[in-house]
């Protein structure tokens, strides 16, 4: 099983509306980064990823599943762009916002600290495990 982030501003896709996908899902589409886009491709089925509030809140808010492996995304007709679908899986105890990181010597590697634009990235197992901590949450 990997590890993965999804980044989504909380007034465009929240972590209620994905809540509220139930295990149906919702694609995560829109994304026009091929560095996010190969990362989606990468992804299995069961691969966990962090939900995090972009912009203003700027912190992981729970835990999701992918649950349809990458295909074309259903909002441009252009082939080279593909995204997953996913679930929420669980809200964490308390959010951890990106300041926490970043103060966090065990997080210094992290792509969320170090390139925290990317809207889809991954996240190590010990990245996981140290997140779900903070975030007083069950990996």
């Amino acid at each position: 099983m990997a590890y993965w982030l999804f980044k989504s501003e909380a007034d465009v896709w929240s972590w209620d509306q994905q809540v509220a996908k139930g295990d149906i899902g919702e694609e995560w589409n829109g994304v026009r980064n091929y560095q996010a886009r190969n990362n989606m491709r990468q992804m299995q089925l069961g691969d966990l990823g962090f939900f995090y509030h972009s912009r203003a809140e700027k912190e992981i808010v729970g835990i999701v599943e992918v649950c349809a492996l990458a295909h074309q995304d259903s909002t441009t007709e252009d082939a080279r762009w593909d995204c997953v679908d996913i679930k929420a899986v669980r809200p964490f105890g308390s959010p951890v916002t990106l300041a926490m990181c970043k103060q966090n010597p065990r997080l210094i590697d992290m792509v969320l600290v170090n390139n925290s634009r990317l809207s889809v990235q991954p996240v190590t197992a010990d990245e996981w495990a140290i997140i779900c901590e903070l975030g007083a949450t069950q990996p």
